[in-house]
């Protein structure tokens, strides 16, 4: 009897379970139906937080873990160029977050739900990590020496020890090492954030995507604040008159006004005595 020859290609081919096909097709008409589609990374998020984040955008968000080959399945069914660059950024360990609001405000509040939780070694620091003076709960011991090694100055107040100085122990974006991590933990300094991290989104509004869409509040703020400064010190020497600009004009114009009634008043006073001078001759 002849075995019939199968074809290789035949059988590479499986059949795809039905609830893969589905969970497509849920991710695909989430897609189409919500103005944004977000990617944010679940590493090192506890599975207590992922709750209690899910918990606190009930109603604002739909949250979906999902494998990569299932994300980047559904936005290539879904048929639109401009989600293209979205699938390049899919990888390993990821939601997708399904929202009406808008991709900036909804990153916002995932940063909003972030935690402080300690550095581990090999963690790369997100800002300067500043230890400032102050008393701590630690005794004098080997913990001299290991705050000394991190550069602390230390001393012993009332048995415990105290930071007698500032000092920035990591600079932004360096590597963590263990010794450092050790010294934030018993200074309970957590300086790194557990969360959702944003990583992109789609806006169907826009029909495009946004990259680096993190949101910092404090450094967006301190940024704003630092603008509006300079803007207003700009404004002032180009003449721009608002409400804001008029009182440094009309305090411009006082001071001005002083100089000028000095001025005519001691020339006043000049010219007075050179009269008195010709006059007593």
């Amino acid at each position: 009897m002849v075995k019939k020859k199968t074809n290789a290609k035949e059988n590479m081919k499986k059949e795809i379970p039905a609830e893969k096909i589905k969970a497509v097709s849920e991710l695909v008409e989430n897609i189409k139906k919500h103005r944004t589609t977000l990617i944010a990374s679940i590493k090192g998020l506890p599975s207590s937080q992922f709750h209690e984040i899910k918990k606190n955008l009930r109603g604002k968000a739909i949250i979906k873990v999902v494998k990569k080959s299932a994300a980047i399945k559904s936005i290539d069914s879904v048929g639109k160029d401009s989600l293209e660059e979205l699938k390049k950024l899919i990888s390993a360990d990821i939601a997708l977050f399904f929202s009406n609001i808008e991709p900036f405000e909804l990153s916002s509040l995932l940063t909003d739900n972030q935690s402080p939780t300690k550095a581990k070694a090999g963690d790369i620091a997100p800002e300067d990590i500043n230890v400032e003076p102050g008393p701590t709960n630690l005794v004098p011991g080997p913990a001299i020496s290991e705050l000394s090694s991190v550069g602390l100055k230390v001393a012993v107040e009332g048995g415990k020890l105290a930071i007698k100085l500032p000092h920035t122990i990591v600079k932004k974006g360096e590597v963590i090492k263990d010794n450092v991590a050790s010294v934030l933990a018993k200074l309970d300094i957590k300086p790194m954030k557990v969360g959702f991290e944003p990583i992109a989104a789609y806006d169907a509004v826009d029909n495009k995507v946004y990259v680096g869409i993190k949101i910092d509040k404090k450094k967006t703020l301190e940024e704003l604040r630092e603008m509006i400064g300079k803007a207003l010190g700009f404004a002032v020497k180009i003449g721009y008159l608002t409400k804001e600009t008029l009182p440094f004009y009309l305090g411009k114009a006082a001071r001005e006004e002083l100089a000028l009634i000095n001025l005519i008043n001691s020339k006043s006073q000049e010219s007075n005595v050179q009269l008195n001078a010709q006059e007593g001759k």
